[in-house]
C-alpha cells in the first residue's frame, strides 16, 4: 500500500463519533486550578491516563506540581528503533480557566451541551477538543497501521493557563529529547500557525516617601515618574512598530500597561501620598525583537524616569516569539495532509499568545506547529464552544499528518 493510502487509511479510521463524545466528557470534569476550593487537574488526568491505558498505551503520569500531574502516553509501530526512527508529538493541557458565573451563560458551563453542532462549555474550545482530537487520532493510527515506523507521543499536561509548570516539568524530565515535532493542538481556527508571539510579564514597583496629601512637597510621590515611565514605554511600542512593521500573521507588538495601583498594596487614601505605586507590563514581541534588548530599554527607561522616587523592574516570565522553518518535515507533513482532509489548500495563521509549544521550541529545541480545532477569539469567554465538525476534522489531519512525518526522512 503507498503512502497515500496509508495516510488516508489512517484519517478514514478516526472515530468522529469518539471523539465529539470524549471531548464533552473532558468538558464535563472541572479542570480549574483554583486554590480556594482545592480544584486542580487531577481528576481530568486520571480519566485521561486510564482511558490510554485501556487503550493500550504506555502510560506515564507525573506530578508538574502537588495535584498537578502531566500525562504522558506512548505508543510505537513495529520495529520501532530509536536510532532510526522518529517521535512524533500531539500536545495539549487538561486546565481551563474559571468559568465565572455560571448564571452568567446561556448552557451550564460543564454540562457540555450540544447545541447547533456545537459543544458549548468552558474549555470545550481551549482546549478540551484538542486534547479529545489528538486521543482519537493516535488511537486510529495505532488501530489501523500497527507496522507504521515511529512513535506518538501525547503530552497532556497541567498548567499551561498559569505559568506553564506543566510542560517545563515536562522538558525537565527529558521527555522531549528525541522529539523530532510536535503538533500543538490549540484552537487556531484549523490554521497552520509556523509562528508564535513572545511574551515578557513585567513588574514596575515605584518607591516614594509618604507625606500627607496637602503637603506632597515633604514626601517623595512615586505616581508622577510611575506615569512618566509608562509615557515613555508607549513611546517605545510606537517605536518598535514603525522599526517592524506589522507582521504578516503576527500583527503589531505591543507593550501594554494592564494594572496601575496606588499603594502597591493596602487601602489608598485620597489625601494621602502613597510611598508606592505599581504598575505591570504585559509585552508581547514578535520575530525581529531580541527580549535582552527591550529589557535593558524599560531599564534605561525606568532611570530616566524615576527622579526623587526609586523605579525597579522584575522579569516574572520571558517567553520568547517562536517560528518553524517552512521547509521542516513537520509542516511537510501538515500541508500534505491538509488538502486531504479539508479538501483546500492549507491556511495559515500565527498564535497570538504563548503555548506550552513556546517552551518546546525555545528550550527544546522542538519544531512545533500549531493547529486544533475552533476559534481563536472563543477561549476565555461565556458560552465558549467548539463545533463538532472541527473536532472530527483536526483528528483526521493529526492522524495523516502523523503518516506522512513519521515515514518522512
Amino acid at each position: 500500500m503507498n503512502l497515500e493510502a496509508l495516510a488516508a487509511r489512517a484519517a478514514d479510521a478516526v472515530d468522529g463519533a469518539r471523539a465529539v463524545a470524549l471531548t464533552r466528557q473532558l468538558v464535563r470534569i472541572r479542570s480549574v486550578f483554583e486554590p480556594s476550593t482545592g480544584g486542580t487537574e487531577a481528576e481530568a488526568a486520571a480519566f485521561v491516563a486510564d482511558l490510554l491505558r485501556e487503550g493500550g498505551f504506555a502510560v506515564t503520569v507525573e506530578a508538574a506540581a502537588p495535584g498537578r500531574p502531566n500525562v504522558i502516553a506512548d505508543w510505537h509501530g513495529t520495529g520501532f528503533d530509536t536510532r532510526k526512527h522518529k517521535t512524533l508529538m500531539l500536545e495539549g493541557h487538561t486546565d481551563v480557566v474559571t468559568e465565572g458565573d455560571p448564571a452568567a451563560w446561556t448552557h451550564p458551563p460543564f454540562a457540555a451541551e450540544l447545541v447547533g453542532g456545537r459543544v458549548v462549555g468552558r474549555g470545550a474550545c481551549d482546549m478540551k477538543a484538542g486534547v479529545a482530537a489528538a486521543i482519537v487520532a493516535a488511537e486510529a493510527v495505532k488501530r489501523t497501521l500497527p507496522e507504521l515506523p515511529g512513535r506518538i507521543r501525547l503530552g497532556i499536561v497541567a498548567d499551561e493557563e498559569g505559568m506553564m509548570l506543566g510542560i517545563k516539568h515536562f522538558i525537565r524530565q527529558g521527555w522531549a529529547e528525541g522529539v523530532a515535532g510536535a503538533i500543538i493542538c490549540e484552537p487556531e481556527d484549523l490554521e497552520l500557525c509556523l509562528f508564535q508571539k513572545g511574551a515578557m510579564r513585567v513588574e514596575v514597583l515605584a518607591t516614594g516617601k509618604m507625606s500627607h496629601g496637602a503637603m506632597p512637597y515633604a514626601g517623595v510621590n512615586p505616581i508622577p515618574p510611575l506615569m512618566d515611565f509608562l509615557g515613555a514605554v508607549r513611546g517605545l511600542e510606537a517605536s518598535e512598530q514603525t522599526r517592524l512593521g506589522e507582521h504578516e500573521h503576527l500583527g503589531l507588538p505591543w507593550l501594554t500597561p494592564t494594572i496601575i495601583r496606588a499603594p502597591h498594596r493596602g487601602e489608598a487614601q485620597l489625601n494621602v501620598v502613597p510611598e508606592t505605586a505599581y504598575a505591570a507590563l504585559d509585552v508581547r514581541t514578535v520575530p525581529g525583537q531580541d527580549h535582552q534588548d527591550i529589557w535593558a530599554a524599560l531599564e534605561t527607561l525606568a532611570e530616566q524616569s524615576q527622579g526623587n522616587a526609586k523605579l525597579s523592574l522584575t522579569l516574572l516570565e520571558d517567553r520568547p516569539w517562536t517560528q518553524t522553518a517552512p521547509d521542516d518535515p513537520l509542516v511537510r507533513a501538515l500541508e500534505r495532509a491538509y488538502p486531504k482532509v479539508l479538501d483546500s489548500a492549507p491556511r495559515y495563521g500565527g498564535v497570538p499568545g504563548a503555548t506550552d509549544g513556546t517552551f518546546l521550541s525555545a528550550w527544546a529545541g522542538v519544531p512545533i506547529v500549531t493547529v486544533g480545532p475552533g476559534g481563536r477569539e472563543v477561549p476565555h469567554q461565556r458560552d465558549e464552544y467548539v463545533d463538532a465538525e472541527n473536532i472530527v476534522t483536526a483528528a483526521k489531519l493529526y492522524a495523516a499528518a502523523a503518516v506522512y512525518f513519521l515515514t518522512s526522512s
